[in-house]
């Protein structure tokens, strides 16, 4: 009894030369009450390997594994190579001992809509939205073992999106997708501070506590235009093109309900605010 309850607080996260891996890294400079150690490619990273190569004989014991890596960009086939990640992924965990995995989703999997639940069924427009689906159908398919598996359907982590370029470039405005209502793109974000918290506070959870799927999100979607003028950038509005999306919204119910100590920030102000403090970190 007393050692399923023992909770190690070294995590191993992979990934950790991508976006969002080089701004978690930054928020969990400080101590944050666990171990972060921190898997890539090549460096900087605590661990070196790729994924298909023999695994590291010296891998620690871990109570977590958290999966950040996967192909966001390419063709098709180049972004099937987010499938063959879950049984690496999963290899790894067996391998450090961990109770828990969570493998990064990505509200792209549901397709256009506003305050989409868990229980949405998923409509994927995108090439990159049915990777992560195939991917999510690839984790469920594991044989059930020692560690519980979570997909986590992340919103856009300011910093870490599509829109973040623009918002660090120096000169030339953001240019903005303008709708028929005379308004621009509505999406849900998270600031990637806390997205350091939520993956934290998951890694603390008993593995029995988490859900197949998990919405991680803002309380409140923010609009693209109000992230610009948070960062102090100059807006060029564009006419929306026949196939462009105005709204992709997350409900973070569920995510509240699992974790509801946890304060997260709302506002564009707040949240382009965390992502300049961690960017500017020493």
């Amino acid at each position: 009894m007393l050692a399923e309850m023992r909770h190690d607080p070294t995590v191993l996260i992979t990934g950790a030369s991508g976006r969002i891996g080089t701004l978690l890294r930054a928020a969990w400079r400080a101590p944050v009450g666990l171990r972060p150690l921190w898997l890539a490619r090549r460096g900087p990273a605590d661990i070196l390997w790729s994924p298909g190569e023999k695994l590291p004989p010296d891998l620690p014991r871990c109570d977590t594994v958290i999966a950040l890596w996967g192909q966001v960009t390419g063709t098709p086939e180049d972004l099937i190579a987010n499938i063959s990640l879950v049984r690496h992924g999963a290899a790894l965990a067996q391998a450090c001992g961990a109770r828990r995995m969570l493998h990064l989703s990505s509200a792209a999997v549901y397709g256009p809509g506003t305050a989409l639940t868990e229980d949405t069924p998923p409509t994927p427009t995108s090439a990159y939205g049915r990777a992560k689906l195939a991917m999510e159908a690839a984790v469920r398919a594991l044989p059930r073992g020692a560690t519980r598996h979570c997909c986590l359907r992340l919103a856009n982590v300011v910093g870490a999106d599509s829109l973040a370029p623009a918002l660090r470039a120096q000169s030339g405005p953001v240019r903005l997708d303008r709708f028929a209502g005379g308004t621009g793109p509505l999406r849900s974000y998270i600031a990637p501070g806390d997205l350091a918290q939520v993956l934290r506070a998951l890694s603390e959870l008993p593995p029995d506590h988490l859900p197949g799927v998990l919405n991680v999100t803002a309380p409140a979607p923010v609009t693209m235009e109000s992230l610009v003028r948070a960062a102090g950038r100059p807006l060029l509005w564009q006419p929306a093109p026949e196939n462009a999306v105005q709204a992709v919204t997350l409900d973070g119910s569920s995510l509240a309900g699992l974790l509801p100590f946890l304060y997260l920030t709302q506002t564009a102000q707040q949240m382009i605010d965390d992502w300049h403090s961690l960017e500017m970190a020493p």
